[in-house]
């Protein structure tokens, strides 16, 4: 969820500008079930415009009115909205509500944090009252250790509860190919707040523009790429519709560990891409062939590019959180555990 936490803290940003004032939202604690889960945030300007939601669409109304009141005396609040009486879901979600100022200093340490991949704590503190006051607040930590109060308002109180919350990276996705459907790939990752970074054909390169969301878009070859931090995170997409360069850099990926490479291509290549493998690295690991999923995509009757990204990405999905895909009317219980 850190590409939401982007967003809010580039609106808040834009904001301050207008001289505006901020309060961040934060579901802290949920009792029974919800649509979304604890860490979820949305960012409420003075002139009650709002970027991010705590739902899907049904709760923010509430929490916009209700934070009018931190607007006028700066005093954060916890409030509750109870799902049970007015929507579908069977859970009470327990709401911070407090006034959120970025400063300079942490725009910058919160810039560096990003681009070097780091992991970034957040604490905020609570009761699990509804419409009650107090020195309530977050802190964010980097880790340089360098932390930042979300508003003076916060005190490390020991008799409040804690809500603590790890925003990992943002998922990396590397697209090896610059065809159209590679476009449509890197599009429909981008909706999902993942980090994309495309490698073309050096003869054929291509411009950042030409890929709408992605990170950056060079000119490379198998034989003289060289690929840093895949191993975490991270996802490959080989997608030259050339056997040839598809061979190329499956050899070249064998001395990395990502998460998932998928392949476009045939079914009846993969033996021989397995088995030629096989020649050009004699040493290479089950644990390796493992992550290769080739043709590369869910059966779910995918059709055109941009089907077709959909299924490659619902893979990725399903491989990266160690789900088995199926239909989830075929589920009792709960969705997450």
């Amino acid at each position: 969820m850190i590409h939401e936490f982007k967003e809010i803290i580039f609106q808040a940003v834009i904001n301050q500008k207008k001289g505006l004032k901020n309060v961040l939202a934060t579901v802290v604690h949920l009792d029974g079930s919800s649509y979304r889960k604890p860490g979820v945030r949305m960012l409420i300007s003075e002139d009650l415009n709002s970027v991010g939601a705590v739902s899907g669409g049904c709760v923010e109304k509430e929490i916009i009115h209700r934070s009018k009141s931190v607007f006028s005396d700066n005093k954060p609040k916890i409030i509750t909205y109870d799902g049970r009486y007015k929507l579908g879901c069977e859970g009470v979600l327990y709401i911070l509500i407090e006034p959120f100022l970025v400063s300079d200093e942490f725009i910058n340490t919160f810039s560096k944090a990003t681009k070097n991949r780091e992991t970034i704590k957040i604490e905020s503190n609570f009761t699990k009252e509804n419409e009650a006051f107090g020195d309530f607040g977050s802190i964010i930590t980097f880790e340089n250790k360098e932390q930042f109060k979300f508003s003076n308002s916060y005190k490390n109180e020991k008799d409040l509860a804690i809500y603590s919350q790890i925003l990992q990276p943002s998922f990396k996705l590397i697209i090896i190919g610059g065809e159209h459907d590679a476009v449509k790939l890197c599009k429909v990752a981008s909706n999902l707040g993942w980090e994309i970074d495309v490698i073309t054909s050096v003869k054929d390169s291509k411009q950042i523009s030409d890929f709408p969301g992605a990170n950056s878009v060079i000119g490379n070859a198998s034989e003289t790429i060289q690929f840093k931090n895949i191993e975490e995170n991270t996802a490959i997409v080989i997608m030259n519709h050339s056997y040839v360069q598809d061979l190329k850099y499956a050899v070249k990926l064998s001395e990395y560990k990502p998460k998932y490479i998928g392949i476009l291509g045939a079914p009846n290549r993969r033996e021989r891409l397995f088995n030629e493998l096989f020649e050009f690295v004699p040493d290479i690991s089950d644990d390796f062939l493992e992550t290769i999923y080739t043709p590369a995509g869910l059966h779910i009757g995918a059709q055109t590019p941009e089907e077709i990204a959909i299924s490659i990405v619902a893979e990725i999905l399903s491989v990266i959180r160690k789900k088995e895909p199926f239909s989830l009317r075929k589920l009792n219980g709960k969705i997450h555990n």
